[in-house]
């Protein structure tokens, strides 16, 4: 059993304004709204934070239906509104190879680099629009999906380039990430709802790899 979950962070909040300045913050309220956030077969607990001016929506995937009380409480309209989940399987069932979708993801795309012979590689993002580019093409077999037409070109935009810097749990962190939207074909059903419901990429716990498709136009 899976979810889609939509809540509406208001941004004049104080409290909206502590969680939008730090993902790992985020995360943590976001996790909160789960007695046992924990990954299993269905999938695991995924967010993504989109904002377009002064809007800021908040996306999760996850196994179970969330309670955001807490998050309505800190960071939202609790006199007015309150959060929409409706259930993600019947749109996962009718998924089939051909299928054609607008898609949009928040990724962390990096590459790894090996510092030293025999040593374990070392994940560094990419920075420009090429390398963030090839990135999503060269996920296109292991996730079941299609992102070039015919002749090999891009069927999506790289936008919302950015480079994160916060507090972890012990560390600063920084990311880079870029939002990617456009149109993708389904190739292989299995592999492109695990991506849907496990995310893509790394940094699922920073808001990156959730994955959301709509009808294509």
């Amino acid at each position: 059993m899976s979810y889609l979950t939509l809540f509406r962070i208001n941004p004049q909040r104080r409290g909206a304004q502590r969680l939008l300045r730090s993902p790992h913050a985020l995360h943590a309220a976001v996790l909160a709204g789960f007695p046992v956030p924990s990954l299993r077969d269905e999938g695991r607990v995924l967010w993504r934070l989109d904002r377009n001016g002064p809007s800021c929506q908040l996306y999760i995937v996850s196994p179970d239906e969330p309670d955001l009380t807490h998050l309505v409480e800190q960071a939202g309209w609790p006199s007015i509104e309150r959060w929409e989940s409706r259930r993600y399987d019947p749109l996962l069932r009718r998924i089939d190879a051909g299928q054609r979708y607008a898609f949009r993801l928040t990724a962390n795309p990096v590459h790894s680099v090996r510092v030293s012979p025999g040593a374990r590689g070392k994940p560094l993002g990419h920075v420009t629009i090429a390398q963030q580019e090839q990135w999503l093409m060269s996920r296109q077999a292991n996730d079941g999906f299609k992102v070039v037409g015919e002749t090999g070109t891009p069927t999506f935009l790289v936008r919302d380039r950015r480079v994160l810097k916060f507090r972890g749990s012990t560390t600063n962190v920084t990311l880079s990430v870029a939002t990617y939207e456009g149109l993708l074909t389904v190739t292989e059903p299995e592999r492109f709802v695990h991506g849907l419901t496990h995310g893509i990429g790394r940094a699922k716990g920073y808001g990156c790899g959730l994955l959301t498709i709509a009808a294509a136009e």
